[in-house]
């Protein structure tokens, strides 16, 4: 039977399936294992919720509970525009968009909303203690409807205080930018260790009787209830670790999740990133801090994931000789790594996504985080496969590239290298363009504030961009001849010129830093290259991207490597502030519309994520389980029901 990627469509959404190619091979102590990992990834699902927006759990509750007990009619634009809603809702684990993190405007009206509320019963609302139907609506209503009323999740750019802009719950109301930097700028100030924990990682700092207080994420603190359940699930899953290593990078993420010390998470991350041994691995837990104004609090995620063997051969030649990628890198000598350690890189098939990398997940993952322990200790980097693959085979036939691509040159150089640069690309991005380079001994990791995660994604595409034209490619196998970089410099160029254009509404600017990051790499090679190098032609009325000079459009790209390389090193704020702000953030209008325009003709979603696989354990007559099967038929609307009904703990 033909695989049936696309799932469902909706607003700027697509959703697809993933298939999870290599199961049914594992043995079943692996299947037990993932079974076991895959659990503890959903146990945390509010957790994110609750991060993303004060109210949100409230809010998909209610919505929820309309979805269920409607009883009117399903074909009125207003209760089809409440299940678009809904279903954005779920898609971003908020109601700010995942992606442009503006706030959903609703296409019900609010009449119809309160209507429906009123007519569930008082337990089917998640009514807090004392709080009537009245006030509960009154509560709701400015924060659903009212565009002034929590406008943005984050604020990471113009004059104001990005703080108290953000409608994030990282900080609680009345915290200030300036609290918040004073609060952490102490700690930091006090710790002269080479090895600083990631201060306010796991914890909402709150003002409390006029003192600031942080509340940390942890079992018997905040979030416990689903914590406490992800402990659970991993305490299940140690008995079938496949070595005594992996063991204890599960206990040890236990004892973190119980004690919330940054230490032991620390400690944690140490053995993870030297575990190179295990097929099975997983990430759960606070990681990644793009959610966050200034770069600290980390949102909850986790993937569960086992090593695809054959692929990873192409990512552990590139690890192989990452101390030459090091040497040959065109930044400063000074910013070089002289010993570079650790390096390691596969690619594997993930299984199961939760937290912030469900539904829209990444293609590739570089951790830990911590830059003095990816200088002691390395770092592991991790190409998601059959992630990549699910998207490839989606776009097929889907008329972009007729519609976008300059010429028939292009298109087939695209048709033929595509796919294997693009996913070369994300190989030299993770694997080694977050691991290279090195900051100054005085330099603070947390100099660039909000505009770090852009400038490190910009460094490590940059890194990627750079090698993949190299030479050493071809001797090392990678790539078949001189000619593929180009289908990847042409995608990029013409993603981060024009195309990417169509995540943004009109009138938007650029928010989210990884289209930042691509933006301000593209407009920068553009702007150097003064039409000679790249320019934007137009043809029967419509904007084209046309690359004259590859060799050249490489040199741009080392030398803005060079640059960022030395904003990081340096911890240059000003200068990292200048290039994302005058290159990654605004929009050309005229540009912007026809993009969109065209792109609306092809009906096509700028945005995919995915429903997840659902695991079944098979028992003997005994209760012995026999085997973990796949089933791929779960629909949307069905899963998203079926995780707020069983993995939703937080009150």
């Amino acid at each position: 039977m033909e695989f049936k990627y696309v799932v469902d469509q909706f607003a700027d959404i697509q959703v697809l399936r993933y298939q999870v190619p290599g199961f049914e091979a594992l043995s079943l102590r692996q299947k037990q294992l993932l079974y076991h990992l895959s659990e503890a990834a959903l146990m945390g699902r509010d957790i994110l919720y609750d991060q993303n927006g004060r109210y949100n759990l409230q809010i998909r509750r209610t919505l929820e509970a309309i979805y269920l007990h409607y009883a009117g009619d399903r074909t009125t634009d207003d209760y089809r525009a409440f299940e678009t809603y809904l279903k954005r809702v779920w898609f971003a684990n908020g109601i700010h968009h995942h992606y442009a993190e503006d706030k959903f405007v609703p296409g019900f009206s609010e009449a119809f909303f309160e209507r429906e509320v009123r007519a569930l019963p008082a337990c089917h609302l998640p009514l807090q203690e004392g709080e009537s139907v009245d006030d509960f609506l009154a509560k709701l209503k400015p924060v659903i409807f009212d565009p002034d009323v929590m406008p943005k999740r984050t604020v990471q750019s113009g004059d104001q205080d990005w703080i108290a802009a953000s409608a994030n719950n990282y900080y609680g109301e009345g915290v200030t930018q300036a609290d918040v930097e004073a609060f952490y700028g102490r700690m930091k100030a006090a710790d002269r260790s080479a090895t600083p924990v990631s201060y306010g990682l796991n914890s909402r700092l709150e003002k409390i009787g006029g003192q600031l207080v942080e509340k940390v994420w942890k079992v018997g603190g905040l979030y416990s209830e689903a914590i406490e359940r992800i402990v659970a699930e991993l305490e299940k899953a140690v008995p079938f670790a496949e070595n005594e290593k992996q063991a204890e990078i599960i206990r040890t993420l236990i004892a973190y999740y119980r004690s919330g010390d940054l230490r032991t998470f620390d400690a944690y991350s140490i053995l993870w990133v030297e575990d190179t041994e295990s097929q099975v691995d997983f990430v759960n837990g606070f990681i990644e801090t793009y959610g966050d104004a200034l770069g600290l609090k980390a949102s909850w995620e986790s993937t569960v994931n086992f090593r695809n063997e054959e692929a990873t051969r192409r990512t552990r030649t590139i690890s192989e000789h990452a101390q030459w990628f090091e040497d040959h890198s065109p930044v400063d000598a000074r910013f070089k790594k002289k010993a570079v350690k650790g390096v390691s890189a596969k690619v594997i098939t993930v299984a199961m996504l939760g937290g912030d990398c469900y539904p829209s997940t990444p293609i590739g993952i570089n951790l830990p985080n911590a830059d003095w322990i990816r200088r002691d200790h390395g770092s592991k980097s991790v190409t998601i496969e059959n992630i990549m693959q699910a998207y490839d085979q989606a776009a097929q036939g889907s008329g972009f590239s007729e519609e976008f691509v300059w010429s028939d040159v292009e298109r087939m150089r695209i048709r033929r290298y595509g796919f294997i640069t693009d996913v070369l690309h994300t190989d030299l991005h993770e694997c080694l363009g977050h691991g290279s380079g090195q900051l100054l001994p005085a330099t603070d990791p947390d100099a660039l504030k909000a505009y770090a995660s852009t400038l490190e994604e910009a460094r490590a595409d940059l890194f990627g961009l750079y090698y993949l034209a190299d030479p050493k490619m071809i001797e090392l196998g990678l790539v078949p001849d001189a000619e593929a970089y180009k289908a990847e410099y042409y995608k990029y160029m013409m993603n981060g010129l024009m195309t990417q254009l169509v995540r943004i509404e009109l009138g938007k600017d650029v928010e989210e830093a990884h289209m930042r990051n691509r933006q301000l790499i593209a407009r920068w090679a553009f702007e150097q290259g003064a039409g000679k190098v790249v320019e934007l032609k137009q043809r029967d009325g419509k904007t084209f991207v046309v690359i004259h000079d590859y060799e050249q459009l490489r040199i741009l790209f080392g030398k803005l490597l060079a640059e960022v390389q030395r904003i990081k090193s340096e911890g240059d704020y000003e200068a990292g502030r200048a290039l994302v702000e005058n290159y990654g953030v605004k929009v050309d209008p005229a540009l912007h519309r026809e993009v969109r325009e065209r792109y609306e003709q092809l009906h096509l979603s700028p945005y995919k994520g995915f429903v997840n696989p659902v695991m079944h354990v098979v028992k003997d007559a005994d209760g012995t389980v026999s085997d973990i099967t796949l089933d791929y038929t779960e629909g949307y609307a069905e899963q998203m029901l079926r995780y707020s009904r069983d993995y939703s703990y937080l009150k």
